[in-house]
């Protein structure tokens, strides 16, 4: 009976960590080991006042320290000509920035290789038009919302065709996207679906609507105005074709209403 008792196996129960803890545990072990006292340990080391770090008479100079170079630094110095600041300090000023080379001429488009062309030719003008279009995208709340009106391919485009350096229809300034000659030509053939409203109005301009049409129901569902309308549309059943129904009566009243007219017409002298 002994025997089987020590080969049964004990289970036991092993509670779940805790995340606080682990957190904690994890964040101490990365602190270094620190003494009971930290304030106790903490030392303050004075350095001599050094005006070159401070004052602003060394802003935008170049100076050097002289002292342990020309021996007394304080014989020659004047306070009336220089500030005290200055004692022990050689000054100069800085060399004129020197001018930048010009760059190097563009690669001929023909015979260059396409990294060379894309560097020389597309990236200059592509680049500018992207960050434009990633701004505008921004302003078009596109990394807010999973839809908008925005297209980035027409943005480019217009933008392109507005920056165009050599254009050969003059100032570009001011033209429109659907004024563009190609893009019209376009659009013959490949008409746009319209976009849904959601799209085109603005937070303001749907805000305006929707409470318009929310006031405007109110009033309607008023009991006063619903018996307005109730009479409103009979009103319009009863006289529907009344002008019709004029001159049927007229005519059957005055069947030779045209000939007596002209007669009494060409009576008059």
């Amino acid at each position: 009976m002994a025997a089987v008792h020590s080969s049964m196996s004990v289970i036991t129960k092993v509670s779940e960590p805790n995340l606080w803890e682990s957190i904690c545990k994890e964040f101490s072990s990365q602190r270094p080991p620190f003494e009971e006292d930290d304030s106790a340990s903490v030392t303050t080391d004075y350095s001599d006042y050094d005006p070159s770090y401070h004052h602003p008479v060394f802003y935008g100079r170049m100076f050097v320290d002289v002292n342990n170079i020309d021996g007394d630094a304080t014989a020659d110095f004047d306070a009336a000509i220089s500030h005290p600041s200055c004692l022990g300090y050689s000054f100069t000023n800085k060399p004129p920035a020197s001018i930048p080379p010009p760059p190097p001429a563009p690669p001929n488009r023909l015979t260059c290789t396409p990294t060379q062309y894309l560097n020389a030719y597309i990236y200059p003008t592509l680049l500018p038009a992207m960050e434009a279009m990633l701004k505008q995208a921004k302003l078009e709340k596109c990394f807010e919302r999973r839809r908008t009106k925005f297209n980035a391919c027409d943005y480019i485009t217009e933008y392109l065709y507005k920056n165009n350096p050599n254009p050969q229809d003059g100032d570009r300034s001011r033209v429109n996207l659907w004024d563009i000659p190609f893009v019209k030509d376009w659009l013959k053939n490949h008409p746009r679906p319209p976009l849904p409203k959601s799209l085109i109005w603005t937070d303001e301009e749907a805000a305006l609507i929707i409470q318009s049409f929310w006031r405007g129901y109110l009033v309607r569902k008023e009991p006063d105005v619903q018996e307005l309308r109730v009479w409103q549309r009979e009103w319009r059943e009863e006289n529907r074709g009344i002008q019709s129904r004029v001159s049927e009566f007229w005519d059957k009243q005055m069947p030779d209403g045209d000939d007596v007219a002209g007669t009494s017409e060409s009576s008059v002298p």
